[in-house]
């Protein structure tokens, strides 16, 4: 098996990307390594980010076009609260938001608008949880924050697909920088079947996708191998299930050093193929 498609891509637009992420470059670089169809997805976590989404559409109109290669963008669940903390201006450069001070349980948002994805053509919207919405860092709070967060995202009409379903960040990491325990690292199991469940019914009711993500989760140097290996098992649920599901490298540093091969290679040992994979069709 050999992975051909690649949803999931930062460039330099996006505020944590290195310089060797240039558009030019990936465009480039992405079929040499066989990934046939493929999208740029920068941040916008909330509309303090549109100027880095705008510069990434000037990026990508600079390019040679090519129908399979496609424009969308990786928003972020945020709140209510956090828009209009944003808007009022309270906040000196707020790139990843506001993590501190909101309200627990508070109504969800994204950081786009339909008028948005319009303005700057964008093509697709990988909708991501990616740190807990104010409340404590204690596992149960955390995974049925998360849950709620995925929940969303899978219904939200403007979100195609949700990335990196479970990936955390930040909190409870050791000195040696591991993760080995909570929130779920010690034992995939800690979540309950019942939010696979009603997240999986709720994509297919929906008509989403769900990201396999290689950078961010099955090749992340931070979480253990056990956790890997409940991961991949979770995806051969997705996939029994009927839950569309998409590849992405979610790559910030050097496009070259993806790991497709053996991506593909893990992949192939729960029963996911290439042929399986979602993919945009032909740009026009």
């Amino acid at each position: 098996m050999k992975i051909s498609s690649d949803w999931h891509i930062h460039s330099t637009a996006s505020y944590d990307a290195t310089a060797g992420m240039q558009i030019a470059d990936i465009a480039r670089c992405a079929p040499e390594l066989g990934i046939c169809d493929f999208g740029i997805t920068d941040h916008v976590h909330t509309p303090y980010n549109l100027p880095d989404l705008a510069a990434s559409r000037r990026a990508f109109l600079s390019v040679p076009p090519s129908p399979r290669f496609h424009f969308g963008v990786e928003t972020s669940c945020i709140s209510q609260w956090e828009l209009a903390e944003i808007a009022s201006g309270r906040h000196e450069n707020p790139v990843a938001g506001v993590r501190q001070g909101g309200p627990a349980g508070g109504a969800l948002a994204i950081g786009v608008t339909a008028d948005d994805l319009r303005l700057y053509g964008v093509e697709y919207v990988i909708g991501s949880a990616h740190w807990p919405m104010y409340v404590p860092f204690e596992r149960e709070a955390i995974i049925r924050d998360y849950h709620r967060q995925n929940m969303f995202l899978a219904a939200h009409p403007l979100v195609t697909i949700i990335a990196h379903p479970w990936w955390w960040k930040g909190h409870w990491r050791s000195a040696e920088g591991l993760y080995q325990a909570e929130p779920w690292f010690d034992s995939f199991k800690a979540i309950p079947e019942s939010m696979h469940d009603e997240f999986a019914g709720t994509v297919l009711a929906h008509g989403k996708v769900v990201e396999i993500n290689i950078g961010g989760i099955l090749f992340n140097p931070s979480y253990p191998g056990r956790f890997k290996r409940e991961y991949l098992d979770y995806l051969a649920y997705l996939h029994e299930r009927g839950v569309p599901l998409s590849i992405g490298s979610d790559c910030h540093s050097v496009y070259a050093h993806c790991q497709f091969a053996e991506a593909a290679e893990l992949l192939a040992a729960v029963g996911i193929k290439d042929n399986n994979l979602w993919r945009l069709p032909l740009r026009k």
